[in-house]
Order: C-alpha cells, then structure tokens, then sequence
C-alpha cells in the first residue's frame, strides 16, 4: 500500500493557526523553519512501521533532499517524493488536455492526504482517494489510520 501526502497546510503548518509540533532544537531550527501539524511525527512512524510505503506529493518545487532530511530529524522514513518538477514531465508531460494538480492513481497510490478542495474533487472526477484534512480536524490521525485500514482490507479482498 502506498499513502501520500501534501506539505503545505496538509503536514507544515502556521503554528498561529494550527496545532503543530515543537520547532527542531538549535541549529535545526534555522535550517528547517517548516512546523509540522501536532500528531504528525506519531501518524508517518505508525506508517513506516506498518509497510505501508510513505510518498510526499507536493505542486511545489521543493527539494527530495529537504524533505526527506526534515522528516528523518523526526525518525520517518519518506519512501518517494513528487514535487512540481516531477509532477510537470510524468503527468503533464506533453498532454493538451490540463491535468489535474496531482495524480496519485498515476503512481498507484492508494491514499492521498491534502488540504485542498479542489484535490479532493479531482479525486471524485479521476478516481483516486483523497482524504480531505481540514485545518482545524480533531482525531485527524486516528482518522487516516482507520481509512488506511479500511482501504487495505478492500485491496486485499480484491487480490484474493
């Protein structure tokens, strides 16, 4: 099973209007200024440690190596990034037609996590799953898990 995840206002977050984690220790702390959402670091290592492949998929043109050194000063391991760049050349390539801002069923992912409600409904029109993260959304951990486990008992009740 492979989950994906937005960064802007999805997992980095303004800690004046969401909830977020502490800041990284000195020096950290200058280098990655990004906040993450509170429950964050808790919900990716519960996904790292039940085999369930970890992606970042983002419409800006953020680096790999930034974002996988972020998350591993948090003891996540980040499986595969899409940024803008690889977004642009995989999916838009040279399609007439716009493609949507992201594509998960593109790379088989199963679940996508994004604040944006215009992901969610190219979710709907393209055929991927998209669980729309609110700003403020209490129990928002426990939620993805459980539709993590709802999503891979319905693959493995296709795959028997």
């Amino acid at each position: 099973m492979i989950a994906s995840f937005d960064l802007d206002e999805t997992l980095f977050v303004n800690p004046e209007k969401v909830p977020a984690e502490n800041s990284l220790n000195f020096p950290l702390d200058r280098i990655y200024r990004d906040r993450l959402r509170k429950g964050t670091p808790e919900l990716l290592q519960w996904i790292n440690q039940n085999n369930i492949e970890l992606w970042i998929y983002i419409t800006s043109f953020r680096s790999e190596r930034y974002i996988k050194s972020i998350f591993r000063h948090y003891g996540i391991k980040i499986d595969n990034i899409i940024n803008g760049k690889r977004h642009a050349k995989e999916v838009q390539g040279n399609n007439t037609e716009i493609m949507p801002s992201k594509y998960p069923s593109k790379y088989h992912i199963d679940l996508h996590v994004d604040d944006e409600i215009s992901v969610y409904q190219n979710g709907i029109s393209y055929g991927f799953r998209v669980y729309l993260l609110k700003k403020i959304d209490i129990g928002w951990t426990d939620n993805i898990k459980n539709e993590i486990i709802r999503i891979r008992r319905i693959l493995y009740e296709e795959n028997s």
